[in-house]
């Protein structure tokens, strides 16, 4: 593990380094001490997600009565939570068990980019999903000819190439940067640590960063409200059970939007108090919380309050329950 020498030694080298030596994860170094539990918690986080996460894609897919547009954009931010949680814990746990504190120029580079991909797709596939359910309640005679599992996928494939360019420039930007410190207060790199990190004027990068990020938040965040309010107002004016199910699966996608939007307020709470006196490990949960609270909470929500879906989960763990009950009585019976 990192020594306390080490750690010091860390700590000199800031400010005095330059792009040819790695990057420093402090919160690491103040994790070192209780690295038993912190793997096991890293682990199950990890886990426990993930495994839920594929199981309801697994679902998914092979139910054909769920293969709706719907659907398809659930899959698509669940897959995507997969994706941010696997940029964070397997690298968490390898140097928790490593003893490891450190990473290259350029793999703190590309996990910048991906966390920041993981990010901007998340916010993108809530603002489809709101599109998708204000088409539904407001036009269900023209809904399956608006919105198809073709023309779903589609946005998919649109929300991911379109994040690619949009993420990859202030990266790039980044790349273009000279670094005098080292020392990131975090356990994974993300850009406005590095900028932290700059020498110089790195003003061009946050202001850039800043623009980019209002104006993906103003339009996505106008679309959402809209979408749910009109949505909303449609329902109001409706009675039956089908006006029931869809304020049921509105409420679910505005649970998890809010869910998203106050894990980011910790993001944004953090880079607020960056320059102030709180400890390494309060950045470190404050990064955590905002990164991947919705990554763990999407699924259970999703899983409970979603009626069709969480009927399916529950019929399919049923069946995989009694195969692996028969395969054993069978075992049984030929010994």
């Amino acid at each position: 593990m990192v020594t306390l020498l080490q750690y010091e030694s860390s700590l000199r080298m800031d400010n005095t380094s330059g792009l040819g030596s790695p990057f420093v994860f402090l919160g690491f170094l103040e994790m070192e001490r209780y690295w038993i539990p912190y793997s096991i918690v890293a682990l199950g986080l990890y886990l426990i997600p993930t495994m839920l996460c594929c199981l309801i894609v697994y679902v998914i897919w092979v139910e054909e009565s769920l293969h709706e547009p719907m659907y398809v954009f659930i899959s698509n931010l669940l897959l995507n939570g997969v994706f941010g949680n696997s940029v964070i814990f397997p690298q968490v746990i390898v140097y928790l068990l490593s003893g490891s504190s450190t990473i290259s120029f350029p793999g703190c580079i590309t996990q910048t980019f991906c966390v920041q991909t993981f990010s901007t797709v998340e916010i993108f596939t809530f603002t489809t999903m709101a599109y998708d359910r204000y088409l539904a309640v407001g036009n269900p005679l023209r809904y399956s000819s608006l919105v198809t599992n073709t023309k779903a996928l589609k946005y998919i494939i649109i929300i991911w190439a379109f994040t690619f360019l949009l993420v990859l420039v202030p990266v790039i930007m980044t790349t273009n940067l000279s670094f005098c410190g080292v020392n990131i207060n975090n356990i994974f790199c993300e850009n406005m640590s590095l900028l932290r990190l700059a020498c110089g004027d790195s003003s061009v990068n946050n202001i850039f960063g800043l623009v980019e990020t209002l104006l993906v938040l103003v339009v996505t965040l106008l679309v959402i409200f809209y979408c749910y309010l009109r949505t909303l107002l449609i329902c109001l004016k409706t009675s039956g059970s089908t006006s029931h199910k869809a304020v049921n699966t509105l409420v679910t996608h505005i649970l998890t939007f809010s869910v998203f939007m106050t894990a980011s307020l910790f993001v944004f709470l953090r880079y607020r108090l960056n320059g102030g006196t709180i400890s390494i490990m309060v950045h470190v949960l404050l990064s955590i919380t905002g990164l991947l609270t919705s990554v763990i909470v999407n699924p259970i929500i999703y899983g409970l309050r979603t009626e069709a879906l969480k009927i399916k989960l529950i019929s399919s763990l049923q069946k995989k329950v009694s195969k692996c009950f028969l395969r054993k009585v069978a075992i049984e019976k030929t010994l």
